[in-house]
């Protein structure tokens, strides 16, 4: 017999008949407040169940299920998720997690489609492979996270911390990152003939400044207003991209094509490389 405690109290949520909690049906349980800590849920069947608030710091839930499961609140700061499944292919079904603390903690391969991460603690979190395609990260705090090779196309990032994040040959495309703070991150591919994707994405308004953008395709991107001092966007693929009223002082532009770039008031005398066609006009 194994007992599920409440974090606070000592109370009994739930007695299973179990010698461990490893590949247990937990589905539809309500589990709100549990102390979980270090436990070993690997492959865990948790959808549907009711962890609001629970303590699940330092525990095991590689190749659990969680798809609509209540986690808003949770500590889940250094546990390991890899390959676990929250999402699903309607927001409805998929699991909730908003103002949960993720801090450090291991997501790398997990499907995280349509999910709700609202306000999430995601620092130094490890998202690499992760699939958050329509998932919802507004607001979260993402600093110094690592996601090579990750979905995030249609996600929402608007006014997320991503200072210092490493997207290496990640896919944002049409992602919402609209007054996202992006100071400082990676966006270059680890590799000579690598890219990472923001087509389409809406930067308007974020801040981009030193971020590493080399080779970057970001056709049709919209970076109105968007800070890029001292970005470095060498050989990007900008084609139909918005630059109006961005600040691109020292911005690297070398091997960037600018026909087609809509650069109105932006200030380009402080640019570096950016080879402007003759009938720019409009240009500060």
């Amino acid at each position: 017999m194994l007992d599920i405690k409440h974090k606070k109290t000592g109370a009994v949520l739930a007695s299973l008949d179990v010698q461990t909690l490893a590949q247990a049906d937990l589905r539809d349980m309500l589990l709100e407040d549990a102390d979980l800590s270090g436990a070993d849920l690997s492959g865990a069947m948790l959808n549907d169940a009711n962890l609001v608030n629970a303590n699940l710091s330092g525990a095991s839930l590689s190749g659990a299920t969680l798809a609509g499961s209540h986690l808003n609140g949770a500590d889940l700061s250094g546990a390991n998720l890899t390959g676990a499944k929250l999402g699903a292919q309607s927001k409805s079904a998929a699991a909730m997690l908003a103002d949960c603390n993720l801090e450090n903690c291991d997501l790398s391969r997990a499907d995280l489609r349509k999910v709700e991460l609202r306000n999430c603690n995601l620092k130094g979190a490890s998202l690499s492979r992760a699939d958050l395609r329509s998932a919802d990260l507004s607001g979260a705090d993402m600093s110094n996270c690592t996601a090579h090779n990750a979905l995030f196309i249609k996600a929402n990032l608007r006014e997320a911390n991503l200072s210092g994040a490493d997207f290496s040959d990640s896919h944002l495309n049409d992602a919402n990152m609209i007054k996202a703070n992006l100071s400082g991150a990676r966006l270059a591919s680890r590799h000579p003939e690598g890219f990472t994707v923001i087509n389409l994405a809406n930067l308007e308004g974020a801040n981009l400044s030193g971020a590493q953008m080399q080779n970057i395709s970001a056709e049709d991107a919209i970076l109105k207003h968007a800070n890029l001092t001292n970005a470095d966007l060498s050989r990007a693929v900008m084609g139909g991209a918005i630059l109006r009223s961005a600040n691109v002082a020292g911005a690297n532009f070398e091997g960037v094509e600018l026909a087609t770039v809509g650069m109105e008031f932006a200030n380009f005398s402080k640019a570096l490389n950016a080879m402007i066609p003759s009938y720019k006009t409009n240009l500060r």
